[in-house]
């Protein structure tokens, strides 16, 4: 049987949460290429139908877990973060509204789907689910650590994810807090 593109958005972005131990005021990073969920090569085959599907089941999910949802836009806007504004109150904002063919379908929906959307040059976000290789790690904390999800597909695109964690600092006599690992 066939989950549809909610499904498996909503069952990706729940395990990523679930597994990165995400609480309320994280932020989570999704970039995405509607191109490669229908099958096609990335920046082909834009669907903004599909996009508003996978934006449902993102929104949804990390709304009701208190999770803010921070989407980035395609090349065409040097990848680009549409998020809410209360997500990043001091944030310094840009002046962009993403199109289907100008920071991707998935950031056009974000950007209208939003209460008070804002775009920015960058954020530092706390986990990030990449749907078909679109690069995220620029907008991950400094020290990212893979996770390898069940739920690794979405529609025909491949789904990766990361969670982070602070640095180690200091020497040999250092003792770390076991719950930040």
């Amino acid at each position: 049987m066939n989950k549809s593109v909610y499904d498996e958005t909503k069952a990706a972005i729940s395990e990523l949460c679930e597994e990165a131990k995400l609480k309320k005021g994280d932020i989570v990073v999704v970039g995405c290429s509607t191109s490669e969920v229908v099958g096609s090569q990335i920046g082909t085959n834009s669907s903004y139908d599909v996009a508003g599907e996978i934006f449902k089941a993102l929104n949804d999910y990390t709304k009701s877990n208190g999770i803010y949802l921070a989407i980035q836009c395609c090349e065409h806007l040097n990848r680009a973060i549409i998020t809410e504004r209360e997500a990043v109150p001091f944030a310094e904002y840009v002046n962009v509204v993403p199109q289907p063919k100008a920071g991707g379908s998935l950031a056009t929906q974000a950007y209208h789907g939003f209460s008070n959307p804002v775009a920015l040059e960058e954020i530092k976000a706390d986990a990030g689910l990449d749907i078909g290789l679109t690069l995220i790690g620029m907008h991950l904390k400094k020290v990212a650590v893979p996770l390898r999800l069940v739920n690794n597909k979405i529609g025909e695109a491949t789904v990766v994810a990361a969670r982070t964690r602070p640095k180690f600092i200091g020497g040999v006599r250092a003792v770390y807090n076991e719950e930040l690992l």
